[in-house]
């Protein structure tokens, strides 16, 4: 790369341990330092630990790479005043290393139109900005700034369109100065955006006063985050305020990470001393002191006192109260003589009975045991006796599985609970009244929507839950599938004779084995391939191999019938290092490709993405998939074609709801299914994850072939550890009740 020097526009504004400014002055040599001012004409990379690399124009001057952490948060168009050093990259070559940065307002011609055109000012696109720069030359900022009433001289802004850009602009200059204050802080920049969505106008007012309000608010921002604020802005270490943040903060990653609806109280105030280094009495005062307005504490619990957050223990406690009132009420269902289906067997039967004659029951079993098949025969006899069933699953791919498998419609839970009726159901009520209710996939509930679904259904309705007792628990808290079995009055059938691949399934029988605790070696079972390789980097490039080339070769598929399932988010074997490596395999950036980075991702047009949230509005919900096709930087939004038809649009600032969907976690696997199933397994960190529900439900996520990838110690360490069980007494509450 052509090395560039300081030069018009390009000009040093700071000459640090240099004698002397100019190129050639001996004192500077190799490691030549200064500062450059230009403008961000494309982000070429960033890594999650911020480090950015960015190409960098000035006016007049050839462009320019710069590398660095300090300069996480930049975006095209923004002009920066650079710190640093020039280096040779041995594999990139010539580069400014930044040591430094400050974003500055642009002052050059060329600098404000490619700010104004850069997308950063919602309603300007570059030939509105032309038209601006056009009209108002370098005093472009000024009149935005200072006359914004100006803005109607210039040919298509109107009233509305003004409006539009001067909010947008306040935004950015809000944002800017959190950016600002959060470097001071040393806190990342990335995360001005986010605090902004939350807090808005009061977002420096809570950073001033009460970061620890950011907590559990404000996505990405945990208590050590908030706690380096707090204590960098003289909050003392003893303060209640901190020790009550981080009471909350435990109580929050316990349900969070590890799904327990409460602790402990030993386990609590150990956890909080540890975060805060104060002293014991102190926390267990704070805990005394926050009972009853934000903590329950039970004092007779499994051993000793534990700690709930309050509306956790509102809602396990709701949850029992409601499925008490659900399991005792009289049946509504029109019952009538039906003819029983003898392609079923004695289970299936079983569970056809169990369904129509209690008003709460379970139907659990594993791949192919005929679930689906019994669902059908299920509601097609409830029809046939003139009731109304419905059926849900707790995600929209999950929905749309169970549809496939039963031949009749299906929802989300969240779309049944909106009470939005379907047209192609057959009944005329709203969802959540029907006579029987259909849950697939319980093992996904959690308290939360648990809670939602139960209350939601009358008495004397039926409600079915079905599910595998040996997959992941739910993401969010609670562990509502298991609490039920635990519970002996709760009616329930187990499946166990496998229908829906043929006897010898290499998948099956893996599937068998991990459930049984043995190691999942098929010999000569088609469908399940375990390859073994001991070095993670060695893993990560076999896995990527197999999903691009080796697999859709052999089986003379598209790479996107094959996918990649991760353990951990993290490491070379991670979801976001591989889904990178994927990314920059099947999409990678062209220059007739629009993109936009968000944080640590970039989003390009031909991406393959899932929704991560249920968003009414926009009709996505969690665990869909799309495609991206438009990245509109003018109106700061990228559009996105989801499976099923729908054309759907995030903006710039909505990103965050999205996730590539090249390699995706287990977890969020769950409910979908999938031809071709590649996933790489490593002790990294310690394993953390390697579980063996975790690998139970990473095997029967594939439909024809599973390649798991790792070393042998890997896989028997996943099929011998168990993982802990959730800090839950909703069994203990329903039996009280039933």
């Amino acid at each position: 790369m052509e090395d560039v020097r300081p030069a018009k526009a390009a000009k040093v504004w700071r000459s640090m341990n240099c004698a002397s400014t100019r190129d050639d002055s001996p004192a500077c040599g190799d490691g030549w330092i200064a500062g450059v001012e230009a403008s961000v004409e494309q982000l070429v990379f960033v890594r999650e630990d911020e480090y950015t690399v960015a190409r960098m124009s000035a006016d007049g001057e050839p462009s320019f790479v710069a590398s660095g952490r300090a300069l996480a948060g930049a975006q095209p168009g923004e002009t920066l005043r650079l710190a640093g050093e020039w280096d040779d990259h041995p594999r990139f070559g010539r580069r400014f290393a930044v040591t430094g940065c400050e974003r500055i307002v642009p002052s050059t011609v060329r600098a404000i139109r490619l700010y104004l055109g850069s997308g950063l000012i919602r309603g300007i696109g570059p030939r509105l900005a032309q038209a601006i720069v056009e009209h108002f030359g370098a005093a472009s900022l000024e009149v935005v700034d200072g006359s914004p009433e100006r803005l109607r001289e210039v040919v298509n802004i109107g009233p509305v369109r003004q409006a539009q850009i001067v909010a947008a602009w306040r935004e950015q200059k809000a944002i800017a100065a959190l950016m600002v204050t959060l470097q001071g802080f040393g806190v990342s920049p990335l995360l001005a955006t986010k605090i902004y969505q939350v807090f808005g106008a009061d977002s420096a007012e809570v950073l001033r006063s009460d970061p620890y309000r950011l907590v559990g608010r404000v996505r990405g921002v945990a208590f050590p985050t908030a706690d380096r604020i707090a204590l960098a802005s003289g909050v003392p270490e003893s303060s209640p305020q901190r020790v009550k943040a981080a009471i909350l903060d435990r109580l929050e990653t316990a349900a969070g990470r590890d799904g327990h609806c409460f602790l402990a109280m030993r386990a609590l105030v150990t956890r909080a001393v540890e975060l805060t280094e104060q002293d014991e009495d102190l926390v267990r005062a704070m805990v005394d002191a926050l009972a009853g307005e934000l903590l329950v504490v039970v004092e007779d619990g499994p051993a000793g006192p534990v700690v709930y957050a309050k509306g956790l223990h509102a809602r396990e406690t709701r949850l029992a109260a409601e499925l008490g009132r659900l399991w005792r009420a009289r049946s509504t269902l029109p019952m009538r003589r039906y003819e029983e289906d003898r392609a079923l067997d004695d289970d299936q039967r079983a569970a056809v009975t169990m369904a129509l004659t209690s008003t709460v029951s379970v139907l659990t079993g594993g791949p192919g045991s005929g679930k689906s098949h019994t669902v059908r025969v299920i509601a097609a006899t409830v029809r046939a006796m003139g009731g109304s069933v419905t059926l849900a699953a707790p995600t929209g791919k999950a929905a749309k599985r169970l549809s496939e498998l039963t031949g009749l419609p299906a929802m989300t839970i969240h779309r049944m609970l909106a009470h939005e009726p379907d047209p192609e159901t057959l009944f005329d009520e709203t969802p959540a009244a029907a006579d029987l209710i259909v849950i697939d996939e319980a093992s996904m509930l959690d308290l939360h929507l648990a809670v939602r679904l139960c209350s939601a259904v009358p008495s004397g309705s039926h409600l079915l839950l079905v599910g595998d007792r040996d997959q992941l628990p739910s993401i969010g808290p609670g562990s509502v599938l298991a609490d039920l079995l635990r519970v002996e009055e709760i009616p329930r059938v187990s499946l166990a004779r496998v229908y829906r691949q043929a006897d010898g399934s290499g998948i099956v029988e893996a599937a068998r084995r991990i459930r049984s605790g043995e190691p999942p070696y098929v010999p000569g079972g088609g469908g399940f391939w375990f390859e073994e390789l001991d070095d993670p980097a060695a893993v990560a490039d076999r896995v990527v191999h197999l999903a691009t080339e080796a697999i859709p070769r052999k089986q003379g598929v598209d790479p996107g019938r094959v996918q990649v399932l991760c353990p951990m988010r993290r490491g070379a074997t991670g979801t976001v290092e591989l889904g990178r490596r994927l990314q920059e395999r099947l999409n990678p950036p062209s220059p007739d490709k629009a993109e936009h980075w968000s944080g640590a991702s970039v989003f390009r047009v031909g991406d393959r993405v899932m929704p991560i949230r249920n968003d009414y509005d926009k009709g996505v919900f969690n665990g869909e998939t799309g495609t991206v096709t438009a990245v509109h930087a003018e109106d700061r939004a990228v559009e996105v074609r989801i499976d099923d038809g729908d054309l759907v649009s995030y903006g710039f600032d909505e990103l965050d709801d999205l996730t590539h969907a090249y390699a995706v976690s287990v977890h969020r696997a769950q409910g979908s299914e999938y031809p071709f199933v590649v996933a790489p397994l490593v002790a990294e960190s310690g394993g953390i994850m390697l579980r063996r529900r975790l690998l139970y439900t990473l095997v029967t996520r594939a439909r024809s072939w599973v390649v798991l990838v790792g070393p042998r110690d890997a896989l028997e360490l996943a099929v011998q550890r168990l993982g802990h069980r959730r800090n839950t007494a909703l069994a203990h509450r329903l039996a009280a009740v039933l």
